[in-house]
């Protein structure tokens, strides 16, 4: 199998951790880097500051634009001017939120640029990411399957048919690690309030969060069954379920966060 050969553009938070879980991965990409800030680039891979800064040798395959929405149209613009004809031979795979495959193609100077739109989250940089991908209707075959392949060296991949869907992806996956920090960060706070040293509630909370993931993942039960499992009727676990399940606290909350995640990713894309 060729290598292929990534221009990862802002390593940030999102492009950041993807970085680190490819360049962790079994198969490590050929990687050039474009940002102006990183600090400890990995072994092997190459860094530009600037656009201008790109060498002659980079035909990347896969350009993954990880850039804050709003500097993605000045950022491709660069590129176009940087890359020229290179640019028509790679696939543009973008990982913000907002920003559709027609606005990316334009700001690309090509109509039929293959795009390639993907919601990953941070858990990627430990190989546990979880991963919606679209591909516009001028991405090929083996273009998609690379893009699909990339993504799989950082965690699940689900690809989904329409572009609208990712929006749902954003809502439930792509911001949903911070629901679960949010939880862990109230448990442990919790745990202190109830007289536990802050060391103690840590491991408990981290432990526990770690165990139900691994159960999620690895046991073909439902997330109903397994919650169901571990609640004996009228016992400690009931009791507080009570209280999260009221119709006013979780089952109305969850849809609640997931409407304002989708709302602000519309708002995105203006």
């Amino acid at each position: 199998m060729t290598t292929p050969t990534l221009l990862l553009v802002g390593c940030g938070k999102m492009g950041g951790a993807l970085m680190r879980g490819w360049v962790s991965s079994p198969n490590p990409p050929r990687l050039f880097i474009l940002d102006r800030k990183i600090q400890d680039a990995p072994a092997g891979s190459t860094v530009f500051r600037t656009p201008e800064e790109i060498t002659d040798d980079v035909q990347p395959d896969i350009i993954v634009l990880a850039v804050k929405p709003a500097g993605a149209e000045p950022m491709l613009k660069a590129l176009r001017n940087v890359l020229g004809s290179r640019m028509d031979k790679a696939a543009l795979l973008s990982v913000m939120a907002g920003k559709s495959c027609e606005k990316l193609a334009e700001w690309c100077g090509r109509a039929d640029m293959p795009i390639i739109r993907t919601m990953p989250n941070t858990p990627s940089s430990v190989g546990a990411g979880s991963t919606g991908l679209y591909a516009s209707p001028h991405v090929s075959k083996a273009q998609k399957e690379l893009a699909i392949r990339l993504m799989e060296q950082v965690g699940a991949v689900v690809p989904v048919p329409h572009e609208e869907d990712l929006r749902s992806v954003i809502a439930i996956a792509g911001s949903a690690p911070a629901y679960v920090f949010l939880l862990a960060e109230l448990l442990e706070k919790t745990g202190q309030e109830l007289g536990l040293e802050k060391k103690a509630a840590r491991t408990l909370v981290r432990s526990m969060i770690y165990g139900v993931g691994k159960m999620l993942h690895e046991l073909p039960d439902e997330a109903e069954t397994l919650r169901k499992n571990v609640t004996s009727p009228n016992g400690t676990t009931a009791a507080a379920l009570n209280v999260f399940m009221a119709e006013e606290n979780w089952p109305r909350l969850v849809p609640l966060a997931a409407e304002a995640a989708i709302k602000r990713s519309r708002e995105l894309d203006d």
